[in-house]
């Protein structure tokens, strides 16, 4: 088996991330933990695992994804957010990992639920990443928020076996914080990129959000989930363009 170390960052994730650890147990001899400020008693339940736990400032997701990779034993990552947990069939294959190369890079099919409907459809249904490479030639951009990863053209993209379960959201409360949040850093990182959002953009981008991921990626079987998640997308999609539009109106 090829020495895998798993790097996880996380704030304020006691209510999950033990979930997270528990599903990784017996995978690797390298559990890295990287916090940046928790307020909670995510630091305890970390501890109470066997992993390498550290602290430090935060620098955006991509910066601070490479900075705990940086940490890490092992030349190949796996690496997970607190809220994402490993079925049995990619532990299974991870416990037999052997790379074709060190530029193949691997991709993972996504779960993702809200609360405890698992979503087939819409925004979060068929989804898949890779989050499986070695860091001598892939590594996070410095992307604030929506960070990607950065793949040699020239790697060779597999799918690993089995599903990462992503819990989301825990309920629609938790939902609507985060997708606030996330729609505040979008607009921050655009607007340091020189993007502006018109008239038209902020009034009509979020009704085609909907159409989207409700209608068109069939949210709608998905029932009352489907719809929320397609609503929450539109909500986001319209905090995210007219805060930018106010980010400019103040320059």
């Amino acid at each position: 088996m090829q020495p895998i170390s798993i790097v996880i960052i996380c704030k304020n994730e006691e209510d999950i991330i033990g979930q997270t650890l528990q599903s990784l147990q017996g995978i690797s001899d390298d559990i890295v933990v990287y916090d940046n400020g928790s307020t909670d008693t995510t630091a305890e339940v970390v501890k109470s695992y066997p992993v390498r736990f550290h602290q430090g400032l935060w620098e955006g997701f991509g910066r601070t994804k490479n900075k705990a990779n940086d940490l890490a034993k092992h030349d190949w990552i796996l690496s997970l957010d607190a809220d994402e947990s490993l079925d049995d069939e990619v532990k299974q294959a991870l416990k037999q990992f052997q790379p074709d190369s060190e530029k193949t890079v691997y991709e993972v099919k996504f779960k993702n639920f809200l609360g405890k409907k698992y979503l087939k459809y819409g925004e979060w249904g068929r989804d898949a990443h890779i989050r499986l490479f070695n860091r001598k030639h892939v590594n996070w951009n410095d992307a604030p928020v929506h960070e990607e990863l950065q793949v040699p053209a020239d790697a060779v993209v597999k799918k690993l076996k089995g599903a990462v379960l992503h819990q989301t959201m825990t309920d629609i409360d938790d939902y609507a914080k985060k997708m606030t949040k996330y729609a505040m850093m979008n607009a921050e990182k655009y607007f340091q990129q020189g993007k502006k959002a018109s008239f038209f953009k902020i009034r009509m981008s979020p009704r085609f959000a909907f159409f989207q991921n409700f209608i068109l990626r069939l949210g709608f079987l998905d029932g009352h989930a489907g719809y929320v998640c397609a609503r929450m997308t539109s909500y986001y999609t319209f905090l995210k363009y007219a805060r930018l539009r106010e980010l400019w109106n103040e320059k």
